[in-house]
């Protein structure tokens, strides 16, 4: 019943939170000394989109997606 709604959104949550982490905790978004003025930006230049990737993020997505099947469930 309601454990189950609460349970559900719990997941969503906790699989949000360990996606986010696992983008922020990723690797260095700068270079401590750089010889050149043009990266000083805080992104390397090889960056690219990869942290945003199904491989990096399939527990989080899992567990979000079994929090939100728990909470689509009718109650009884």
């Amino acid at each position: 019943m309601l454990t189950t709604k609460f349970i559900g959104a719990l997941f969503v949550v906790c699989g949000l939170l360990y996606m986010a982490g696992a983008t922020v905790y990723r690797g260095r978004m700068s270079e401590p000394h750089s010889s050149n003025n043009e990266s000083a930006g805080l992104e390397p230049r090889h960056r690219g989109l990869r942290f945003l990737g199904l491989k990096a993020n399939w527990p989080g997505l899992v567990v979000a997606a079994v929090g939100a099947v728990m909470l689509l469930l009718p109650s009884a």
